[in-house]
């Protein structure tokens, strides 16, 4: 028996659900453009700048494996509202807020809520979308609307900061979340584990203990080089990792089913997921900087060029959902994988006297096959999952992408600043040492100090920093593609048992087994 279709009111309620995604992804990049204002207004510490910048992010990640199992074991529809007033009140202490340290307990409760949002609603289309050719469409437009909102955030930004004061960043989340707040008890069926067991606990603070030091660590690793304690950091993080998995083996209710980890589509949609997004963030990260700091473009112009990457993903999502019907997964992760190192190729004939066009068609076309991948990748995780326990089955693969994120950030990071380091040294020999320093570090800093510096030695300086920054992006470009071309040949070797129109955890040529959810009322 086919499983029951969705209907309209599905759809309308998937529309509701990916407003908050479209939130929390834009809320990493929003303050972008409002550094410069906030740093005017509250006067905060460098550390202080940082914490602002990099708080919501960390505890996003680190709590969103304990906020899909706690969806799980109370509802979903439950803990999506909770998450919803949190994040509005904690959007109105942001914006009106009086001091850093006022700021910073914000966004600290901006990335809790973050995290109580983001897996119930790929959770919640689980349940919503029976179906699994509806389903793919579903977390199609979900994918589209998480890559778009990092896209918005800036855009979003710099046009408010146009007109009003710094906090007005924060309160375009207050309808939205009004919006989910009404019609949400309506349009979403509320879904959770009828035998949920204890909470566990120990998993949790094991799973923050894991995660958080991890994302921390790479982050300052990627930002300041090699350094014993974030490198310790990182170790420790590792650590409780290991001992978090151990718990989930040996628990009586353990948070996740390590079980999954021996499915092969699910374990190898994970790798994808974080092969991707290793790819896909660290390499934007030169790419804006390239349109600014090399082309000359403001800060608000390079996130209008950047905005083509983003919609390329909402059309590459669309078809990925469509191909499946009749194309197994493997095929099309591993032509999306192909299509992103295409992207990477061009990136590589980027020079520093190139046109717009190389680095948007580059972009473009690496967003466009890694969504392509995502796309797929986010259906096999959820779906290799009872539904009881899709919450920390979507957890897990949001958590793959923060990883990934991160990975990319450091390592393709560390990669550039080497490359940059070692080209513009000689061009730096004759300078102040800390002028020298400022230079060497980044090319900001070399842009910085080429303007102070007189006539032909600036403009020398100017040009032997770009040729540097943007060799670095090359060898980058070369890196990424590699290795997206080395996943596609993985993901098609891995998956290519996996059916066309079927679920992850179902076998080829029998109807997905699915135990029915206890719904808890409209």
């Amino acid at each position: 028996m086919s499983p029951e279709r969705a209907g309209r009111r599905e759809w309308v309620g998937l529309a509701v659900l990916v407003l908050p995604v479209l939130l929390i992804s834009m809320d990493m990049t929003v303050l972008y453009f409002a550094v410069p204002f906030i740093s005017a207004s509250l006067e905060p510490s460098a550390t202080q700048q940082l914490w602002i910048l990099d708080i919501y992010a960390f505890l996003l990640a680190g709590l969103l494996i304990t906020m899909g199992t706690l969806g799980d074991h109370i509802g979903r529809r439950l803990l999506l509202l909770i998450g919803a007033v949190a994040f509005s009140a904690a959007s109105l202490a942001a914006a009106y807020a009086g001091s850093a340290e006022t700021l910073i307990g914000a966004r600290a409760v901006l990335g809790v809520a973050g995290a109580v949002l983001a897996p119930s609603t790929l959770a919640l289309i689980r349940n919503m979308f029976r179906d699994p050719a509806q389903r793919r469409t579903a977390i199609a437009i979900w994918t589209a609307g998480f890559s778009g909102g990092a896209a918005i955030g800036p855009i979003v930004s710099g046009l408010l900061l146009e007109q009003f004061w710094w906090g007005s960043v924060f309160l375009v989340n207050l309808p939205v979340m009004a919006l989910l707040l009404v019609v949400g008890p309506f349009l979403l069926p509320e879904f959770r584990d009828p035998d949920p067991g204890r909470f566990d606990l120990l998993g949790a603070v094991l799973s923050l203990g894991a995660v958080l030091p991890v994302i921390y660590g790479i982050k300052k690793l990627a930002a300041d080089g090699f350094a014993w304690v974030p490198a310790g950091i990182t170790a420790a993080g590792v650590v409780l990792g290991v001992l978090f998995f151990v718990r989930q083996r040996t628990a009586r209710n353990p948070m996740i089913d390590t079980s999954l980890f021996r499915n092969r589509a699910f374990s190898a949609s994970i790798a994808v997921n974080l092969a991707a997004l290793f790819a896909m963030v660290g390499f934007a990260l030169f790419s804006t900087q390239w349109i600014q700091l090399v082309y000359g473009l403001s800060p608000l112009k390079a996130a209008l060029w950047s905005l083509p990457a983003p919609l390329s993903v909402a059309v590459a999502t669309s078809v990925a959902a469509v191909l499946a019907r009749v194309v197994r997964p493997a095929y099309i992760i591993g032509a999306g994988l192909a299509i992103a190192a295409a992207g990477f190729a061009i990136m590589t004939q980027l020079r520093v006297d190139s046109g717009l066009a190389v680095i948007v068609t580059g972009a473009t076309v690496l967003a466009a096959g890694a969504g392509i991948a995502l796309t797929l990748t986010a259906d096999m995780i959820v779906s290799a999952a009872p539904p009881e326990r899709a919450g920390a089955a979507s957890a897990l693969s949001e958590t793959s992408n923060q990883l990934g994120g991160a990975l990319g950030v450091a390592i393709l990071g560390s990669i550039g600043a080497a490359v940059y380091t070692r080209d513009v040294t000689d061009a730096t020999a004759g300078l102040p040492p800390e002028a020298a320093g400022a230079a060497r570090g980044t090319l900001g800093g070399a842009t910085e100090v080429a303007a102070h510096l007189p006539g032909s030695a600036g403009e020398q300086l100017l040009q032997t920093a770009r040729e540097a920054f943007t060799h670095g992006m090359n060898i980058n470009a070369v890196v990424g593609g590699v290795f997206m071309l080395a996943g596609a040949v993985a993901a098609v070797i891995l998956l290519r048992r996996v059916p066309a129109s079927a679920p992850a955890g179902a076998e080829p040529g029998r109807p997905e087994a699915e135990t029915e959810p206890v719904p808890q009322g409209h």
